[in-house]
Protein backbone atom coordinates (compact mmCIF):
# COMPACT_ATOMS: atom_id res chain seq x y z
CA UNK A 1 0.00 0.00 0.00
CA UNK A 2 2.52 2.34 0.70
CA UNK A 3 4.59 1.71 -2.36
CA UNK A 4 1.24 2.33 -4.08
CA UNK A 5 0.90 5.69 -2.61
CA UNK A 6 4.33 7.22 -2.99
CA UNK A 7 4.25 6.44 -7.03
CA UNK A 8 4.08 9.39 -9.14
CA UNK A 9 0.86 9.24 -10.69
CA UNK A 10 1.98 9.98 -14.72
CA UNK A 11 3.94 6.71 -14.40
CA UNK A 12 0.37 4.59 -14.33
CA UNK A 13 -1.29 7.26 -16.92
CA UNK A 14 1.97 7.15 -19.23
CA UNK A 15 1.23 2.70 -19.01
CA UNK A 16 -2.85 3.00 -19.26
CA UNK A 17 -2.50 5.16 -22.06
CA UNK A 18 0.17 2.51 -23.82
CA UNK A 19 -2.19 -0.43 -23.43
CA UNK A 20 -5.17 1.75 -24.60
CA UNK A 21 -3.82 3.85 -27.53
CA UNK A 22 -0.79 1.90 -28.45
CA UNK A 23 -2.22 -1.41 -28.39
CA UNK A 24 -5.48 0.10 -30.47
CA UNK A 25 -3.37 1.59 -33.00
CA UNK A 26 -1.33 -1.41 -33.65
CA UNK A 27 -4.88 -3.07 -35.80
CA UNK A 28 -4.18 -0.01 -38.28
CA UNK A 29 0.00 -0.47 -38.40
CA UNK A 30 -1.20 -4.24 -38.93
CA UNK A 31 -3.40 -3.16 -42.23
CA UNK A 32 -0.23 -0.63 -43.33
CA UNK A 33 2.45 -3.36 -43.39
CA UNK A 34 0.13 -5.97 -44.88
CA UNK A 35 -0.57 -3.80 -47.81
CA UNK A 36 3.30 -4.64 -48.91
CA UNK A 37 4.71 -7.72 -46.64
CA UNK A 38 2.99 -11.10 -46.73
CA UNK A 39 0.84 -11.60 -43.96
CA UNK A 40 2.54 -14.61 -41.74
CA UNK A 41 6.14 -13.21 -42.77
CA UNK A 42 5.09 -10.09 -41.39
CA UNK A 43 4.04 -11.42 -38.33
CA UNK A 44 6.58 -13.97 -38.24
CA UNK A 45 8.99 -10.85 -38.41
CA UNK A 46 7.49 -8.76 -35.60
CA UNK A 47 7.18 -11.62 -32.57
CA UNK A 48 10.63 -13.29 -33.56
CA UNK A 49 11.92 -10.15 -32.79
CA UNK A 50 9.84 -8.78 -30.14
CA UNK A 51 10.22 -12.40 -28.33
CA UNK A 52 13.88 -12.52 -29.00
CA UNK A 53 14.53 -9.50 -27.12
CA UNK A 54 11.93 -9.96 -24.67
CA UNK A 55 13.21 -13.37 -23.89
CA UNK A 56 16.77 -12.38 -23.96
CA UNK A 57 16.13 -9.72 -21.29
CA UNK A 58 14.82 -11.79 -19.00
CA UNK A 59 17.35 -14.63 -19.41
CA UNK A 60 20.11 -11.19 -18.56
CA UNK A 61 18.19 -10.78 -15.56
CA UNK A 62 19.26 -14.02 -14.42
CA UNK A 63 15.30 -15.68 -14.63
CA UNK A 64 15.12 -19.56 -15.25
CA UNK A 65 14.85 -21.05 -18.66
CA UNK A 66 11.77 -23.09 -19.03
CA UNK A 67 12.67 -26.82 -18.47
CA UNK A 68 11.50 -29.93 -21.34
CA UNK A 69 7.59 -29.97 -20.49
CA UNK A 70 7.41 -26.28 -20.21
CA UNK A 71 8.86 -25.78 -23.11
CA UNK A 72 6.43 -28.41 -25.33
CA UNK A 73 3.68 -25.86 -22.99
CA UNK A 74 4.81 -22.94 -24.39
CA UNK A 75 4.81 -24.67 -27.82
CA UNK A 76 1.54 -25.50 -27.78
CA UNK A 77 0.05 -22.32 -26.47
CA UNK A 78 2.38 -20.29 -29.08
CA UNK A 79 0.71 -22.33 -31.53
CA UNK A 80 -2.58 -21.25 -30.73
CA UNK A 81 -1.99 -17.62 -30.10
CA UNK A 82 0.76 -16.88 -32.73
CA UNK A 83 0.15 -18.81 -35.33
CA UNK A 84 -3.81 -19.25 -35.59
CA UNK A 85 -4.76 -15.86 -33.41
CA UNK A 86 -2.81 -13.55 -34.81
CA UNK A 87 -1.62 -15.14 -38.23
CA UNK A 88 -5.20 -14.83 -39.25
CA UNK A 89 -5.33 -11.43 -38.08
CA UNK A 90 -2.67 -10.54 -40.07
CA UNK A 91 -3.97 -12.58 -42.87
CA UNK A 92 -7.83 -11.19 -42.09
CA UNK A 93 -6.77 -7.29 -42.32
CA UNK A 94 -5.95 -7.90 -46.09
CA UNK A 95 -9.42 -8.18 -46.31
CA UNK A 96 -11.53 -6.79 -43.23
CA UNK A 97 -10.86 -3.14 -42.32
CA UNK A 98 -8.15 -2.80 -38.95
CA UNK A 99 -10.88 -0.90 -36.99
CA UNK A 100 -13.43 -3.93 -37.23
CA UNK A 101 -10.61 -6.61 -36.88
CA UNK A 102 -10.07 -5.01 -33.65
CA UNK A 103 -14.26 -4.94 -32.53
CA UNK A 104 -14.63 -8.89 -33.45
CA UNK A 105 -11.30 -9.63 -31.88
CA UNK A 106 -13.03 -8.07 -28.89
CA UNK A 107 -15.22 -11.11 -28.54
CA UNK A 108 -12.35 -12.78 -26.99
CA UNK A 109 -14.06 -12.94 -23.33
CA UNK A 110 -17.42 -14.12 -25.29
CA UNK A 111 -15.80 -17.27 -26.37
CA UNK A 112 -13.46 -17.62 -23.18
CA UNK A 113 -16.55 -17.26 -21.13
CA UNK A 114 -18.12 -20.44 -23.64
CA UNK A 115 -15.45 -22.17 -22.54
CA UNK A 116 -15.01 -21.71 -19.03
CA UNK A 117 -18.61 -22.88 -19.37
CA UNK A 118 -18.35 -25.71 -21.92
CA UNK A 119 -14.84 -27.03 -21.25
CA UNK A 120 -13.34 -25.78 -18.15
CA UNK A 121 -17.25 -26.06 -15.97
CA UNK A 122 -15.94 -23.63 -13.98
CA UNK A 123 -18.72 -21.13 -14.87
CA UNK A 124 -22.55 -21.28 -15.00
CA UNK A 125 -24.56 -20.19 -17.65
CA UNK A 126 -26.58 -17.45 -15.47
CA UNK A 127 -28.93 -15.23 -17.28
CA UNK A 128 -26.32 -12.56 -17.44
CA UNK A 129 -24.05 -14.09 -19.06
CA UNK A 130 -26.35 -15.50 -21.55
CA UNK A 131 -27.61 -11.66 -22.50
CA UNK A 132 -23.89 -11.12 -23.03
CA UNK A 133 -23.42 -14.19 -25.24
CA UNK A 134 -26.13 -12.95 -27.21
CA UNK A 135 -25.47 -9.77 -27.58
CA UNK A 136 -22.11 -10.22 -28.80
CA UNK A 137 -22.87 -12.87 -31.75
CA UNK A 138 -25.89 -10.14 -32.64
CA UNK A 139 -23.06 -7.45 -32.80
CA UNK A 140 -20.74 -9.95 -34.66
CA UNK A 141 -24.33 -10.89 -37.05
CA UNK A 142 -24.40 -7.06 -37.62
CA UNK A 143 -21.10 -6.80 -39.04
CA UNK A 144 -21.65 -9.61 -41.38
CA UNK A 145 -25.38 -9.67 -42.06
CA UNK A 146 -25.98 -9.21 -45.49
CA UNK A 147 -29.97 -8.85 -45.26
CA UNK A 148 -30.10 -5.90 -42.49
CA UNK A 149 -30.15 -2.13 -44.19
CA UNK A 150 -27.75 -0.52 -42.04
CA UNK A 151 -26.15 1.09 -45.02
CA UNK A 152 -22.47 0.17 -45.86
CA UNK A 153 -21.10 -3.04 -47.46
CA UNK A 154 -20.79 -6.08 -44.74
CA UNK A 155 -17.55 -7.12 -44.13
CA UNK A 156 -15.39 -9.71 -46.06
CA UNK A 157 -16.95 -12.81 -44.59
CA UNK A 158 -13.69 -15.05 -45.01
CA UNK A 159 -11.74 -12.41 -43.24
CA UNK A 160 -14.62 -12.16 -40.96
CA UNK A 161 -14.61 -15.75 -40.10
CA UNK A 162 -10.94 -15.74 -39.35
CA UNK A 163 -10.89 -13.45 -37.14
CA UNK A 164 -13.85 -15.17 -34.97
CA UNK A 165 -11.49 -18.60 -35.34
CA UNK A 166 -8.62 -16.38 -34.53
CA UNK A 167 -10.53 -15.56 -31.18
CA UNK A 168 -11.70 -18.55 -30.53
CA UNK A 169 -8.11 -19.96 -30.07
CA UNK A 170 -6.73 -17.16 -28.14
CA UNK A 171 -9.43 -17.77 -26.17
CA UNK A 172 -8.84 -21.63 -25.84
CA UNK A 173 -4.94 -20.74 -25.58
CA UNK A 174 -6.10 -18.59 -22.28
CA UNK A 175 -7.96 -21.27 -20.57
CA UNK A 176 -5.15 -23.60 -21.31
CA UNK A 177 -2.63 -21.58 -19.56
CA UNK A 178 -4.18 -23.06 -16.28
CA UNK A 179 -3.10 -26.37 -17.41
CA UNK A 180 -0.35 -26.34 -18.79
CA UNK A 181 3.05 -26.20 -17.03
CA UNK A 182 4.28 -23.00 -17.55
CA UNK A 183 7.90 -20.64 -16.19
CA UNK A 184 6.60 -19.18 -12.83
CA UNK A 185 8.06 -15.46 -14.24
CA UNK A 186 5.35 -14.18 -16.58
CA UNK A 187 7.74 -12.03 -18.56
CA UNK A 188 10.07 -15.30 -19.72
CA UNK A 189 7.06 -17.07 -20.23
CA UNK A 190 5.68 -14.93 -22.88
CA UNK A 191 9.11 -13.83 -24.40
CA UNK A 192 9.87 -17.85 -25.30
CA UNK A 193 6.15 -17.68 -26.65
CA UNK A 194 6.67 -15.02 -28.68
CA UNK A 195 10.09 -16.35 -29.59
CA UNK A 196 8.83 -19.80 -30.42
CA UNK A 197 6.04 -18.16 -32.50
CA UNK A 198 8.04 -16.35 -34.31
CA UNK A 199 10.00 -19.26 -35.27
CA UNK A 200 6.85 -21.34 -36.47
CA UNK A 201 5.27 -18.12 -38.08
CA UNK A 202 8.52 -18.66 -40.51
CA UNK A 203 7.77 -21.98 -41.05
CA UNK A 204 3.98 -21.31 -41.66
CA UNK A 205 5.20 -18.85 -43.82
CA UNK A 206 7.75 -20.68 -46.31
CA UNK A 207 5.31 -23.52 -46.10
CA UNK A 208 2.41 -20.96 -48.07
CA UNK A 209 4.89 -19.76 -50.35
CA UNK A 210 4.95 -16.43 -48.65
CA UNK A 211 9.22 -16.15 -49.50
CA UNK A 212 8.64 -16.03 -53.26
CA UNK A 213 8.27 -12.80 -55.16
CA UNK A 214 9.42 -11.15 -51.89
CA UNK A 215 11.89 -8.37 -52.60
CA UNK A 216 12.55 -6.72 -49.26
CA UNK A 217 13.94 -3.84 -51.42
CA UNK A 218 10.51 -3.64 -53.24
CA UNK A 219 8.76 -2.60 -49.67
CA UNK A 220 8.30 1.17 -49.04
CA UNK A 221 9.97 2.93 -45.83
CA UNK A 222 6.32 3.09 -44.45
CA UNK A 223 5.57 -0.41 -44.09
CA UNK A 224 9.26 -1.11 -42.42
CA UNK A 225 8.07 1.87 -39.88
CA UNK A 226 4.59 -0.36 -39.39
CA UNK A 227 6.70 -3.19 -38.65
CA UNK A 228 8.92 -1.30 -36.35
CA UNK A 229 6.24 0.59 -34.36
CA UNK A 230 4.78 -3.19 -34.04
CA UNK A 231 7.70 -4.31 -32.12
CA UNK A 232 8.90 -2.21 -30.05
CA UNK A 233 5.52 -0.06 -29.28
CA UNK A 234 3.43 -2.97 -29.84
CA UNK A 235 4.91 -5.92 -28.32
CA UNK A 236 7.93 -4.84 -26.53
CA UNK A 237 6.73 -1.41 -25.05
CA UNK A 238 2.71 -2.36 -24.67
CA UNK A 239 3.59 -5.81 -22.68
CA UNK A 240 6.03 -4.36 -20.83
CA UNK A 241 3.35 -1.46 -19.44
CA UNK A 242 0.82 -4.01 -19.46
CA UNK A 243 2.99 -6.43 -16.95
CA UNK A 244 3.92 -3.31 -14.65
CA UNK A 245 -0.07 -2.08 -14.49
CA UNK A 246 -1.01 -5.81 -13.28
CA UNK A 247 1.39 -5.78 -10.48
CA UNK A 248 0.51 -2.29 -9.41
CA UNK A 249 -3.01 -1.73 -10.19
CA UNK A 250 -6.01 -4.26 -9.97
CA UNK A 251 -6.63 -6.41 -12.95
CA UNK A 252 -10.08 -5.45 -13.01
CA UNK A 253 -8.64 -1.76 -13.99
CA UNK A 254 -6.28 -3.13 -16.35
CA UNK A 255 -8.50 -5.25 -18.28
CA UNK A 256 -10.22 -2.38 -19.60
CA UNK A 257 -8.14 -2.24 -21.95
CA UNK A 258 -10.43 -4.46 -24.15
CA UNK A 259 -13.08 -2.20 -23.81
CA UNK A 260 -10.93 0.88 -25.29
CA UNK A 261 -9.19 -0.28 -28.07
CA UNK A 262 -11.12 -1.33 -30.25
CA UNK A 263 -13.02 1.90 -30.00
CA UNK A 264 -9.60 3.30 -30.46
CA UNK A 265 -8.68 1.32 -33.56
CA UNK A 266 -12.24 2.42 -35.76
CA UNK A 267 -11.59 5.74 -34.89
CA UNK A 268 -8.00 5.49 -35.95
CA UNK A 269 -9.21 3.48 -38.41
CA UNK A 270 -11.34 6.18 -40.20
CA UNK A 271 -9.35 9.53 -40.16
CA UNK A 272 -5.89 8.04 -41.02
CA UNK A 273 -7.12 4.75 -42.91
CA UNK A 274 -9.95 6.06 -44.81
CA UNK A 275 -12.17 3.37 -43.48
CA UNK A 276 -15.63 3.66 -43.50
CA UNK A 277 -17.74 4.57 -39.76
CA UNK A 278 -21.16 4.14 -40.72
CA UNK A 279 -24.46 2.77 -38.88
CA UNK A 280 -23.27 -0.95 -39.21
CA UNK A 281 -20.28 -0.64 -37.96
CA UNK A 282 -21.11 1.85 -35.14
CA UNK A 283 -24.09 -0.55 -34.58
CA UNK A 284 -21.78 -3.85 -34.80
CA UNK A 285 -18.88 -1.99 -32.24
CA UNK A 286 -21.30 -1.05 -29.62
CA UNK A 287 -22.77 -4.80 -29.58
CA UNK A 288 -20.11 -6.21 -28.79
CA UNK A 289 -18.34 -3.92 -26.24
CA UNK A 290 -21.44 -3.72 -24.30
CA UNK A 291 -21.32 -7.52 -24.43
CA UNK A 292 -17.83 -7.99 -22.67
CA UNK A 293 -18.83 -5.68 -20.09
CA UNK A 294 -21.79 -7.55 -19.29
CA UNK A 295 -19.59 -10.62 -19.68
CA UNK A 296 -16.17 -9.49 -17.61
CA UNK A 297 -18.53 -7.46 -14.80
CA UNK A 298 -20.53 -10.74 -14.13
CA UNK A 299 -17.50 -12.57 -13.99
CA UNK A 300 -14.40 -10.72 -12.99
CA UNK A 301 -12.69 -13.23 -10.84
CA UNK A 302 -12.40 -16.18 -13.65
CA UNK A 303 -11.88 -13.83 -16.54
CA UNK A 304 -9.11 -11.78 -14.54
CA UNK A 305 -7.22 -14.91 -13.56
CA UNK A 306 -7.15 -15.86 -17.34
CA UNK A 307 -5.97 -12.70 -18.34
CA UNK A 308 -3.37 -12.34 -16.08
CA UNK A 309 -1.71 -15.37 -17.02
CA UNK A 310 -1.60 -15.00 -20.36
CA UNK A 311 0.32 -12.47 -23.00
CA UNK A 312 -1.55 -9.74 -23.07
CA UNK A 313 -3.06 -8.53 -26.59
CA UNK A 314 -2.69 -7.34 -29.06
Amino acid sequence: MEEREHRPAWKTLLAFGIIYFVWGSTFLFIRVGVREVPPLLLAAMRFFVAGAVLYGWTRARGERAPKGREWLAVTILAFMIFVVDYGLLFWAEQRVPSGIAAVILATIPVFMALSEILVLRTQKLTMRLGVGLLIGVGGVSVLMSRGMDLGGAPIDRAGALALIVAAMSWSVASVLTRKLPLPAAKTTSSGAQMLVGGVLLTVAAGALGEFRGFHPSTVSWGAWLALAYLIVAGSIVGYTAYVWLIHHESPTKVGTYAYVNPVVAVVLGYFFGGEGLGLRTIVGTICVLLSVIVITTAAKKTVVVVAAESPAKP
